[in-house]
């Protein structure tokens, strides 16, 4: 009598098994995003502590932002080699050691390296690339939704810690900022540890939104590097990543790399308190939060090259208007600034990482951490260069000005994307 092994049915729970591993998920990338607010209220305090220039500590983010971007395609492969939890549980490792060994620094090299190498090595480990993973793995129902989700864990991340940081900064030094970010991240491992499950597969169901007829894909035994660099190849063969990639870059230097950085210093440039630029950070992180759940529901409905046209449109007008807006207390039109720029600060990853689903099929995950690399490459450039024109200028206008024109530009290039998915062989899974 030949005995058959039945395919996972969906469980009978109330609850689907994807919405608690969506929920460690979210959690994790909250811990690892209490860096991402660091930075900005960390800038002038590091130069009135050791005296180095706002270019030299730019330089620093610049790292970790090119570094965040460049890990994350290999991250992605390395989860599918050596599974989800490994590669997390190391990332928050990464994040703790690098932001709490900065206490004992004294050096600019010192601060590059934990900084910018060990923070970008663990949080680029843990970048919007885990995110496309975790929901093509778990989801089929709900992705543009589910993303959008949890891309907004990065901006939940900064709406708890920015205030709480800049307020620490203030009040005892920055030396208070790096070990709480430290602990925030270490504090995420033991969740990560119990509940974070590869599969679905691994606790018999199936993907939220699946039929029972559901087959799971064959996990990747091959060398992780390669894989990425063969996903890499084979994609830059098309134009749709190249125009994916030249839009995301253009959505990392105008947020992560601008305003991300340099906002906080900007508005305190024209003497608005530290914590009171910080807080405005922090309620762009409450629209943020908004505006990419929003995204992924609009993702799971609308034409996703529109959706972007319009965002990083609107985007542009926003940051031409923002040097006007800037005063030495928060009034009225900077608080609508703040709402809007909110709303639209990372809408664009749910449709991006649709179009590299819809484009690049079974390897999108890999292709959305190499157009995340252009992102963070576009981010960690102009963190630097703004830094730059603010020692050289004495101010930030001209770095504002500049990015609202690229963010027209992106609009363009966003809408040239083809509407019809890349020929089978610009997709063949590289599995191998």
């Amino acid at each position: 009598m030949t005995i058959e092994t039945a395919a996972p049915r969906p469980t009978t729970h109330r609850i689907h098994f994807a919405w608690v591993v969506a929920t460690v998920a979210f959690l994790a990338l909250v811990g690892a995003a209490a860096f991402r607010a660091a930075p900005s209220v960390l800038i002038e305090p590091l130069h009135e502590d050791f005296g180095w220039s706002r270019a030299s500590i730019s330089a620093a983010v610049s790292i970790n932002l090119v570094l965040y971007g460049l890990t994350a395609p290999f991250a992605a492969a390395l989860m599918e080699r050596f599974g989800m939890r490994t590669v997390v549980t190391a990332a928050l490792g990464l994040v703790a050691a690098g932001s709490g060994l900065t206490v004992f620094m004294t050096a600019t090299w010192q601060l590059i390296l934990l900084w910018g190498v060990l923070v970008g090595l663990g949080t680029g480990s843990m970048a919007l690339a885990f995110v496309a993973t975790v929901t093509d793995r778990w989801f089929v129902a709900r992705r543009g939704l589910v993303t959008g989700i949890l891309t907004a864990a990065s901006a939940a991340g900064q709406l708890v810690f920015l205030p709480v940081l800049a307020l620490l900064a203030e009040k005892y030094n920055w030396q208070a900022v790096a070990l709480t970010v430290a602990f925030a991240s270490l504090a995420v491992v033991p969740l990560v540890m119990l509940f974070l499950r590869e599969r679905p597969e691994d606790v018999g169901t199936v993907p939220y939104g699946a039929g029972p007829d559901h087959r799971p894909a064959e996990p990747s035994t091959g060398n992780a590097g390669l894989r990425a660099l063969r996903v890499l190849a084979a994609a830059a063969r098309t134009r749709v990543f190249w125009l994916l990639a030249g839009t995301f870059a253009i959505c990392g230097a105008s947020t992560n790399g601008l305003v991300g950085t340099h906002f906080v210093p900007a508005a305190h440039d024209h003497g608005m308190p530290m914590t009171a630029a910080a807080s405005l950070l922090a309620v762009i992180g409450i629209f943020d939060v908004v505006g990419t759940i929003a995204s992924g529901w609009f993702t799971d409905r609308f034409d996703a090259r529109r959706l972007l046209g319009i965002y990083y449109l609107l985007r542009g007008i926003s940051l031409l208007v923002l040097p006007l807006l800037f005063a030495n207390t928060v009034h009225p039109p900077m608080i609508a600034f703040i709402v809007f720029y909110g709303l639209d600060w990372v809408a664009t990853v749910p449709p991006t990482v649709a179009l590299c689903r819809r484009h690049f099929g079974p390897d999108a995950p890999i292709v959305f951490g190499w157009v995340l690399a252009s992102h963070q490459i576009g981010a960690g450039l102009v963190a630097f260069l703004a830094g730059l024109v603010r020692d050289r200028l004495g101010g930030y206008d001209a770095a504002f000005y500049v990015a609202g024109a690229l963010c027209a530009v992106a609009a363009f290039m966003a809408l040239a994307i083809g509407r019809d998915p890349a020929t089978p062989a610009e997709r063949t899974d590289s599995r191998a």
